[in-house]
């Protein structure tokens, strides 16, 4: 019963990121043009906004719930963020089989 009430206690307490995130003005500006595009695919605008906002030092619980995500994604962004600054937020490369259709052409192959 005791662990229960310990996992519930650690649950409700606001989690603080070890990652601070101080914008330089290259950065912000680059993040506000990025969040602000509609023609960027969709994860680049959410990983822009994630910055942007842990950049106002909110938590990444409520950075999550105002973008409608987990927190956990939140907080791997904001690590790589922190590490890399805005080569951390480009895609990696991935193994396996590559996609079937070039992003933004609309059709296969």
């Amino acid at each position: 019963m005791a662990q229960i009430a310990w996992q519930w206690l650690l649950s409700s307490m606001p989690r603080k990121s070890p990652f601070k995130i101080a914008l330089t003005t290259v950065e912000k500006r680059e993040l506000q043009q990025r969040a602000a595009k509609y023609t960027l695919p969709y994860f680049q605008v959410l990983r822009a906004k994630m910055i942007l906002l842990a950049a106002e030092n909110l938590p990444n619980d409520q950075i999550a719930s105002r973008l409608d995500t987990r927190r956990e994604v939140v907080s791997l962004w904001r690590k790589r963020f922190f590490r890399q600054r805005l080569r951390g937020l480009d895609e990696l490369p991935r193994s396996g089989r590559p996609r079937a259709f070039p992003p933004g052409t609309g059709r296969a192959g």
